[in-house]
């Protein structure tokens, strides 16, 4: 069977999903209404903080869901299901809300990415979706604005697409890559699809097809003198690559008046033959050819070799960007907070586990940040109940994250609520911003993050509070279900 968009992805959802949507509809539970938060436990790769993504998609998601005949078809064939709930999928259709920061924005821990009201089935059904979704976007533009904020202003482009995990993993990913901060792609189709600038040169196969590689070279910029990248490793980088590429651009692009071209490496010792190769390109007088490395970089490489004052002008970072190879699960999970009884009154709910990471934040939120007046730069965060309202023209008193023995006066800032209304009662209400807008908000919103957040190693905890009300009523139901 050959899987293509024309798959309803209503279908791509955890069997026991259904299995309890069932549950729900047999037992009187199908129009109660539930709150769940999507959020994740901790930062991949041990950073600071993670870069929110893959709401277009949910939004795509949440206005195609049905159930087609074939799927009902499939369920009857099952034997499990009764015939009055597959009566109700066949009509189903999302009716609840959806709130949810702005893609490219910076997360912490234990925050609420997404939070759904809906009936029960309609907001159990969509669990697996929103998950993998969130997970699986939002880690790529983590990993990507590490790699981006390592190049310190140099362009880095996303070559992973080979790598990836499967298609939609190469362009998605892609996609989440450009939000992080990347500047264009190796994927044709995340091109054609989201405006992300595709670009590319030559591989080796081009260079070892001719007899020579200065033929090589010369017929490639003389077919593209406009975008002359050479790549100049094939069989030995300063004896030939780089001596056959200035001849060319000597006889091609020098006569045209085009002094803007680019070599590239893909293996060796960046940092050395890239020194050499600026040293040979600058005294044959081509100061403006630019110098991109590619071969198994990710931030910590790219940190290293500017270090050692490598000669880089473009990173093409594939696939250690793509499957964030060094840490590929994001955690995303998706929790029960809260009921809703039939007088609209919400009643918090928790989960509890030994393991005190897996303890949830109950209840309906409201999940602001402060940002300082004085400063630009974000202060703290807050987490409070649905029905609190901040006043931010007073001090206030936060806890610290680490320590909630002691606390931080937070002063002179503007509380800012960081989810927004996607819909309301099944009806869209949010325009989507092109991709562009997105990659931009991104970059601004971690530009007012201080620097000690944003550490590769060790970054400094940001605070995530939560209100008074909130602290009671946790650690009410935690000593409620501890007896």
């Amino acid at each position: 069977m050959v899987i293509n968009d024309k798959l309803n992805l209503t279908m791509l959802c955890d069997f026991y999903e259904l299995t309890m949507s069932q549950g729900y509809f047999a037992t009187g539970y199908k129009d109660r209404i539930a709150y769940f938060d999507l959020f994740f436990r901790r930062c991949p790769d041990g950073g600071g903080f993670a870069i929110a993504a893959g709401l277009e998609q949910i939004v795509q998601y949440i206005l195609d869901l049905h159930f087609s005949e074939e799927d009902i078809q499939y369920l009857r064939g099952r034997n499990l299901f009764n015939e009055e709930f597959l009566a109700y999928l066949a009509d189903f259709k999302f009716t609840g809300d959806i709130w949810a920061v702005p893609e490219g924005t910076p997360m912490f821990p234990n925050e609420p990415i997404i939070t759904v009201r809906a009936p029960a089935i309609e907001a159990q059904l969509i669990e697996t979706y929103l998950l993998l979704c969130i997970n699986h976007q939002s880690l790529i533009a983590t990993k990507a604005n590490r790699v981006v904020r390592a190049a310190e202003g140099r362009t880095v482009l996303e070559f992973g697409s080979r790598r990836a995990q499967g298609a939609d993993a190469a362009i998605l990913g892609a996609r989440a890559a450009y939000i992080g901060g990347c500047h264009g792609t190796a994927c044709t189709i995340s091109d054609q699809l989201f405006g992300v600038k595709a670009g590319g040169t030559m591989a080796h196969a081009w260079v070892q097809m001719f007899d020579t590689e200065y033929e090589a070279f010369k017929a490639y910029v003389e077919m593209y003198p406009n975008n002359a990248t050479l790549l100049v490793d094939t069989y030995n980088t300063l004896k030939s690559g780089v001596p056959n590429a200035i001849r060319v651009f000597n006889e091609v692009l020098k006569p045209k008046g085009i002094t803007k071209c680019g070599i590239r490496l893909d293996s060796g010792d960046m940092a050395y033959l890239t020194q050499k190769a600026r040293k040979m390109l600058d005294e044959a007088g081509w100061t403006e050819c630019q110098i991109s490395v590619s071969n198994s970089l990710d931030e910590y490489i790219i940190r290293d070799l500017l270090r050692q004052d490598a000669k880089i002008d473009l990173f093409g970072v594939g696939e250690r960007l793509i499957t964030a190879r060094s840490e590929p699960v994001f955690g995303g999970v998706y929790k029960l907070v809260a009921v809703e009884k039939e007088d609209g009154s919400v009643t918090p709910k928790i989960k509890i586990s030994e393991n005190v990471a897996k303890i949830t934040n109950p209840h309906y939120k409201k999940l602001y940040r402060f940002i300082g007046n004085d400063t630009g730069k974000a202060i703290a965060d807050y987490l409070a109940i649905y029905d609190e309202v901040v006043d931010d023209s007073k001090d206030m008193e936060i806890f610290d994250p680490d320590a909630t023995w002691k606390r931080k006066t937070v002063y002179n800032f503007t509380a800012k609520e960081l989810q927004v209304p996607i819909f309301q009662n099944g009806k869209l209400v949010y325009e989507l911003p092109d991709l562009e807008a997105v990659r931009n908000y991104c970059r601004e919103q971690v530009d007012m993050l201080w620097d000690e957040i944003k550490r590769f190693d060790n970054p400094q905890t940001y605070y995530v509070d939560l209100s008074q009300k909130l602290w009671d009523i946790k650690y009410g139901l935690l000593e409620k279900n501890a007896k």
